[in-house]
């Protein structure tokens, strides 16, 4: 018999530094029939900080599917615990699917909130937190990665993503080329022992961080836009969805001029941008 009722428990694990694991999370873990996480390996560790003899089941986004059934059958009977490799589980891992047909099942959900890099981050960027728009990964291709950027930063006074540390120059560049060179805050090892969070303009951070090592969050202060700048942002991102949907130049203009009553031809070299 457990202490704890019979459901799906969404658990947060340590980002870096061990002793981050709660309480609460340890005994759960104890007490958990089957734990799901992504990377085995990883929790591992975790488990045996935390004396757990559950047994550990890879889950993926290719056997998410596969596997929910058996997961959400043990739920009704014990203590299933969803964790990521790191942090808390649904921020940029494929546990979302699983919550969701736990929901739809009628299987008990429950939060054991702890350790995100997403709010350590915010938290000592010094940014304002009430508009902050998270972006998980940013996608390889160049292309897309800076449309996303952009389409972001248009409605958003805070941005803040994942990066690798072999792409974090670069991307801090084209920061600096696209957004109008914000300030910015990387975070780098969160809570582990060579942990540091630094502030300054995203293209002076390109060079502090070539090489970079380690997990790296990036905290962006968008600039204030003028009404002006924020009407053509609204025109780039209508631009972007018509060219993501293979509309030719001139015509998608055209119907951009007209929808947002700008001139035809600011709307023509507007495109470039989308």
């Amino acid at each position: 018999m457990t202490a704890h009722s019979p459901g799906l428990y969404v658990l947060a694990t340590p980002i870096g530094n061990l002793a981050d694991l709660s309480d609460r999370a340890r005994q759960l873990l104890s007490e958990a029939l089957i734990v799901a996480a992504e990377d085995t390996r990883t929790s591992g560790t975790i488990l045996k900080l935390a004396g757990s003899r559950a047994r550990l089941l890879s889950l993926t986004e290719h056997n998410v599917s596969e596997r929910s059934p058996e997961l959400l059958a043990a739920a009704r009977e014990g203590i299933v615990a969803l964790v990521s490799d790191a942090g808390t589980p649904v921020v940029a891992d494929p546990g979302a699917r699983l919550v969701e047909a736990a929901h739809a099942a009628g299987v008990a959900v429950f939060a054991v909130p702890g350790p995100s890099a997403l709010a350590a981050a915010i938290s000592v960027a010094g940014f304002p937190g009430d508009d902050v728009h998270f972006l998980g990964f940013l996608p390889r291709p160049r292309a897309e990665r800076i449309q996303r950027l952009t389409a972001a930063a248009a409605s958003a006074s805070v941005l803040v993503f994942f990066e690798s540390p072999n792409r974090l120059p670069v991307t801090l560049r084209e920061l600096a080329t696209e957004l109008g060179d914000p300030d910015v805050c990387v975070c780098r090892e969160l809570t582990k022992l060579y942990e540091e969070n630094v502030r300054g303009r995203a293209s002076a951070l390109a060079s502090r961080f070539e090489p970079a090592r380690g997990e790296c969050t990036v905290v962006v202060r968008i600039p204030e836009r003028s009404p002006a700048s924020t009407a053509e942002a609204e025109v780039v991102a209508y631009l972007s969805e018509l060219k993501r949907a293979e509309a030719r130049r001139s015509p998608a203009a055209a119907e951009a001029a007209r929808r947002f009553g700008i001139a035809r031809q600011r709307a023509y070299e507007l495109w470039d941008q989308a």
